[in-house]
């Protein structure tokens, strides 16, 4: 599929038109279908993550020790930075790789711009 529009939303190479009329698109009304596979493993990441987010505020409702706390708040950080590398690398392979093939200059800017935003 090419980076054509459905009912006025903007796909990418591994998109479909995001059920009823695209409403799951993003801010940009860009959706991207992902495999299976990096689906699942970022859900158990994101879930796992949002455990660890709960116990920090349990922590600071405790008064726990303030270096503990930031030792949690530091493992919530790596974990997420964990989630974007697989992202990234998602994008890259796919949805940045197919834009380029098709002569879409303006997507090394777009990942530049990401990269700068996530170093």
């Amino acid at each position: 599929m090419d980076n054509s529009k459905v009912e006025g939303q903007k796909l990418c190479v591994h998109c479909n038109d995001g059920g009823a009329n695209g409403k799951n698109a993003g801010a940009r009304g860009i959706i991207t279908e992902r495999p299976e596979k990096i689906v699942k493993d970022i859900t158990l990441r994101l879930n796992r993550i949002e455990g660890q987010v709960k116990g920090v505020n349990d922590m600071i409702s405790q008064g726990r020790y303030c270096d503990d706390v930031l030792s949690q708040i530091s493992a919530i950080q790596s974990a997420l930075s964990s989630v974007g590398k697989i992202l990234l690398e998602n994008h890259i392979k796919t949805c940045i790789t197919r834009r380029l093939r098709d002569g879409d200059g303006e997507a090394v800017d777009e990942l530049m711009k990401t990269l700068k935003r996530m170093l």
